[in-house]
């Protein structure tokens, strides 16, 4: 086999890329031989005789499937997750998304007049207090408020 490292360094620095990225003919081995200059090294790479290969690098594929099976909700149950209970969510985020639900439902219930100010009120400082756990929860109450009106 012929020595061609110093037109494979010339290559190198004319296609701007590492020695181990440029790729010799080697058919054409007796043509890159004479070829001693950046011109000549230049004219081969124009006829295809030396080529720059591909960079190779972690294929992004997999992961991006991944990424579109997650968006949609999947591969988050017992066995994926890692952490603390709380870890993940977070006590502050389940607190004001409960509180946020419960006191949108008193509202309606009093606009629809299903409960007057005062058990509105009760009912309230209740949900504050952390003493009615969720919306099913709380309409449960207010229909025993309702039968105990009776």
């Amino acid at each position: 086999m012929t020595n061609l490292a110093k037109q494979k360094e010339l290559a190198a620095h004319v296609l701007k890329v590492g020695k181990g990225r440029v790729w010799i003919d080697p058919e054409a081995t007796e043509e890159v031989m004479g070829a001693l200059t950046r011109a000549n090294i230049r004219e081969l790479i124009d006829e295809g005789i030396i080529k720059k290969k591909n960079e190779i690098g972690v294929s992004r594929g997999r992961a991006r499937v991944l990424a579109k099976k997650k968006a949609l909700g999947r591969r988050k149950g017992h066995g994926s997750r890692k952490g603390a209970k709380g870890a993940r969510g977070g006590k502050k985020r389940q607190w004001i998304t409960k509180i946020r639900a419960l006191r949108f439902r008193l509202k309606e219930l009093r606009d629809e007049g299903d409960v007057d100010k005062t058990v509105y009120h009760k009912l309230y400082r209740k949900a504050k207090g952390g003493e009615i756990r969720n919306v099913s929860h709380l309409n449960d109450i207010v229909s025993n408020y309702k039968k105990e009106a009776m």
